[in-house]
């Protein structure tokens, strides 16, 4: 954003002592001028002792003439206050627009630094700006076109319709003649099933005879990364397979430990569902769509009894077999497997298959709020099955391949900033047509390469580089952006300034959701007032949220989680990122992961505007890009995260006198968190006394800004043992949240509480903090060193 510097503009003089020196031609002919310089006391005194000097002096002159020194002292200190209060209020303005939640919406309609679009020179506006948007953003009128495209068939990771589909991209982002084009190849495992051994699922007694065989009705459907092997034992049924239904079975005095566990899709994803049934001791794990869960909010639309839901297993995202390391053909891999990997098979099943099996479990009956809507099957916990000596057997036989996967990369240069990025990104590949999953993403995708395009060529120029990108294999956890990030982690935490995700833009048409890094917040309430709702015409999206009741941030942000395609960019690479999605009040999409994502069904969810909603998630997307590569200083709010941490450790409070009693404090994470404080409020008023128009300061305070996410990245600990280092939205031991779990073992298990594991915890955030109020800070010598 531009800005101009902060003047410190002095008003009249207000000292009671005053100076003043004239100079007058002599109206007798005198060569000589006369000087008097005089000084007085007030107002009064000034003009007394002017008058009688210039009478005892100057006793030729004639009256009239008495007063012009005086007239042109008046006039002259007038016009020196006026351009100095003119001087100084622009001065003003402009700081007040340079920094976190003092950048005014008036900036938007700022000159555009001045930039000629047309030979005659004509300013381009941030005005002018999003009318050219639009305008390049109809004329295609290709959105519609591309959904159906990308979606017409499936187009897995590995296929050959994904490679023709990669191939056509690329000569997309030619044919708009972007700066750069290529594409970047990975090799990576990921799991198939196992076609002339499928998965299983059987009745056998004591023996291991099978008594019975459990028909899968959608038996294409499986979950990669499963362990593979056999589990055998009795059914237990824990609710949606959070750790809060898990302890909720212990004290029921239900226990998974031994047996097979059956789980409803949601809530969590597939992932998280088998880790917390592994740490409970369950042998495998069996995951179903229930009914109450798969329908539209208006009950409208749902999926069909016999359908399974498609999910990986892996805790992480990447390829799990080169954890820490990108998977190029000629790595030489160390023998090491992610940690995310579970040790248990895993396998989804249709509603109908949930059915038969919940009939026949006996055991209590499942609390209230565990009920679905598998009528009338009765819901009980288990652990046994009706009938003499039955027990369920799993058993997994997926197979790993190595399997080529290509990311599309297109460019626009920027002029100044260039080595600057802004990314996005849309997943590519779906397992079945994938409307939702990937072809909404990847037409936006395509329409935002086209349209940045014209609109370069015809007077933007962008000030930060923007790379759009098409992944490869997102549904294995997105292993096409991960391995990216691994491969040039290095340079990317210096460039890369932003990451916008496209994918699940489009899953319903009652709310709009930003999973995003906090950095982001000021923006997006900018942006989303000034994108039209693709509902009511005339009412912006801000307006649709805030229809709801409540408070926008509260309705439309929530933190990244790992399913997102975002995830890795910020908890793995330090990178501020962000994914938009329009969505159904209360229930998902009921058609995601499975082959009946089609544009038909899609499109029916949200009453046939599909392409609208598609171009209403765009127009985000391209005004937040503009903005991202528009202003001087970067729109992140790098103080937020003094806020966040703050409502993080407020719940520590109330185990300060348990740890008092144990000779423990934390004092010290409280210091550096308002060290963080201190150093952003720092560089805030820095930002706000320099000048704006000084591009080599400007490009400092960006770099420091850029970085604030990578700060917030462990440096203490492996990023082959823990991959995802942020410590607040992180996985492992060196998070907030592993801190706080562990402190709760002082109130639930005090026995089990280990004290030199806290002091490792404590400490691995207490100095993360500490060192992003450092990094914040500056130079070394700036740095508040009295920690």
């Amino acid at each position: 954003m531009l800005q101009t510097s902060r003047r410190n503009v002095q008003g009249p003089n207000t000292n009671p002592r005053h100076s003043y020196s004239i100079y007058k031609n002599n109206d007798e002919g005198e060569s000589n001028n006369m000087e008097v310089k005089m000084e007085h006391d007030g107002d009064e005194e000034m003009e007394s002792s002017f008058v009688n000097g210039m009478a005892s002096t100057l006793t030729t002159k004639k009256s009239s003439n008495r007063r012009k020194p005086l007239i042109c002292l008046i006039v002259i200190a007038f016009v020196i206050f006026l351009f100095a209060f003119i001087f100084g209020y622009l001065a003003f303005r402009a700081t007040c627009q340079s920094c976190g939640d003092l950048q005014s919406d008036d900036s938007f309609s700022e000159s555009y630094d001045g930039y000629d679009s047309e030979p005659e020179g004509h300013t381009l506006y941030f005005d002018d700006l999003k009318q050219m948007f639009q305008k390049y953003l109809n004329e295609g009128q290709e959105l519609e076109k591309n959904i159906r495209w990308v979606s017409r068939k499936n187009h897995p990771s590995g296929s050959n319709e994904i490679k023709e589909l990669a191939y056509d991209i690329l000569e997309d982002f030619k044919k708009y003649k972007l700066d750069h084009t290529w594409a970047d190849t990975h090799y990576v495992g990921l799991q198939f099933p196992n076609r002339t051994n499928p998965n299983s699922l059987r009745f056998v007694n004591g023996s291991g005879y099978t008594l019975e065989t459990v028909m899968l009705e959608d038996p294409e459907v499986y979950s990669p990364y499963s362990a593979p092997g056999t589990a055998t034992g009795g059914l237990v049924y824990a609710n949606y397979g959070l750790k809060e239904d898990f302890l909720q079975l212990q004290r029921m005095n239900v226990s998974p430990k031994n047996q097979l566990v059956i789980v409803r899709v949601g809530k969590v994803n597939f992932a998280q569902k088998v880790a917390n049934a592994e740490a409970a001791g369950a042998l495998g794990v069996l995951i179903y769509p229930d009914p109450y869960d798969m329908r539209t909010d208006q009950g409208s639309q749902e999926l069909p009894l016999g359908n399974a839901v498609y999910g990986h297993v892996h805790m992480g995202t990447g390829d799990p077999y080169t954890p820490g390391f990108p998977s190029f053909n000629h790595t030489q891999f160390p023998p090491i497997l992610s940690s995310g990997l579970p040790k248990i098979p895993a396998q989804p099943i249709s509603a109908t298959t949930a059915y038969k099996l919940m009939n026949m479990m006996t055991g209590p009956d499942a609390p209230l709020d565990w009920i679905g809507n598998l009528l009338p099957s009765r819901y009980r916990l288990g652990t046994n099955f009706t009938g003499p000596n039955r027990q369920l057997q799993l058993t997994v036989n997926n197979i790993q391949g190595s399997i080529q996967i290509d990311n599309i990369f297109g460019c626009i240069e920027g002029r100044f900033e260039k080595d600057h990025y802004i990314v996005i990104g849309a997943q590519r590949d779906s397992w079945g047509p994938g409307a939702a999953k990937s072809a909404v993403g990847t037409a936006i995708l395509i329409e935002l390469a086209r349209t940045f395009s014209l609109m370069v060529k015809n007077g933007f120029h962008l000030r930060r580089s923007v790379l759009f990108v098409s992944w490869d294999a997102g549904e294995f956890g997105s292993v096409g952006a991960t391995e990216w990030l691994e491969g040039y982690l290095s340079m990317l935490h210096l460039k890369a300034a932003a990451y916008i995700s496209l994918d699940n833009a489009v899953l319903g048409d009652k709310k709009f959701l930003a999973k995003s890094s906090p950095l982001f917040k000021n923006l997006i309430k900018d942006i989303i007032t000034k994108v039209d709702s693709p509902k009511s015409a005339g009412q912006s999206i801000y307006d649709l949220v805030m229809s709801q009741g409540g408070d926008w941030e509260s309705l439309v942000m929530s933190p990244l989680s790992i399913e997102s395609g975002a995830y890795a960019f910020t908890a793995f690479g330090g990178v501020p990122a962000v994914e938009f999605s329009f969505a159904e009040e209360s229930r998902v999409y009921p058609f995601l992961n499975t082959k009946l994502d089609t544009y038909e069904k899609l499109n029916l969810i949200v009453q046939g505007r599909l392409p609208a909603f598609a171009k209403s998630m765009a127009e985000v997307v391209g005004y937040m890009v503009m903005r991202l590569t528009h202003d001087h200083l970067l729109r992140l709010d790098y103080s937020c995260y003094s806020d966040e941490v703050a409502q993080r450790i407020s719940s520590f409070n109330e185990y300060s006198k348990l740890l008092k009693d144990r000779g423990l404090t934390l004092k010290w994470m409280y210091t550096a968190r308002g060290d963080y404080t201190r150093a952003a409020e720092k560089l805030k008023n820095a930002i706000l006394s320099s000048d704006g128009k000084d591009d080599k300061m400007t490009r400092m305070f960006n770099i420091r800004i850029m970085r604030v996410e990578f700060y917030f990245l462990s440096q203490y600990v492996s990023v082959m043992e823990s991959p995802f280092r942020h410590i607040i939205y992180g996985q492992g031991n060196h998070t907030l949240s592993a801190l706080m779990d562990h402190m709760n073992l002082l109130k639930s298990r005090p026995s089990d509480f280990d004290e030199v594991l806290f002091r490792r915890q404590l400490a691995l955030v207490t100095w993360t903090l500490q060192g992003a109020a450092n990094a914040l800070s500056g130079d070394v010598w700036d740095i508040d060193n009295n920690f």
